[in-house]
């Protein structure tokens, strides 16, 4: 059972998985090295991610080998995408945790979700000025440059 598979199919679907080569759902199982070559991320990271419980029920092969299904994809783009915000590991673990334990949680993933939004945009803002600075610096170098291409050319 994967993390996704332990809440209704319809519920915290807002992750869509990435382009790939997707297989019908029921054949759906992937291989370590082909969710690596998926997702770009490290088979020691998804091994590592399964360790702290943030994918804890990756089904097994008769031999033991890891094998990855369609909603397994889109956890992990999902959880690409709460790295990209800066979002604490542990706090995904969290989120992780509250979503295996039910509907009953969605306030708290709601008020996880949203501070993280905030913080996001709060980031967003600060980029924003650092860009404005830049786009200034920039704007005065290119004037300078001109005013002084027609000394260069004497």
């Amino acid at each position: 059972m994967t993390v996704m598979e332990t809440t209704d199919p319809g519920t915290d679907s807002c992750a869509g998985p990435r382009e790939v080569h997707r297989r019908p759902d029921g054949e759906d199982k992937y291989t370590i090295s082909e969710v690596v070559a998926f997702t770009g991320l490290s088979a020691h990271t998804l091994r590592w991610y399964e360790r702290i419980g943030l994918m804890p029920h990756i089904d097994r092969s008769h031999t033991g080998q890891r094998r990855y299904c369609n909603r397994d994809l889109d956890w992990l783009d999902l959880v690409g995408k709460l790295r990209l915000t800066g979002m604490p590991v542990a706090d995904m673990v969290r989120y992780a945790e509250l979503v295996r334990e039910g509907d009953h949680t969605y306030t708290e993933r709601f008020d996880l979700l949203e501070a993280t939004r905030r913080d996001v945009k709060a980031r967003i803002a600060e980029l924003q000025d650092t860009l404005d600075v830049l786009d200034r610096k920039i704007n005065y170098y290119a004037d300078a440059g001109h005013a002084l291409a027609p000394e260069r050319s004497r």
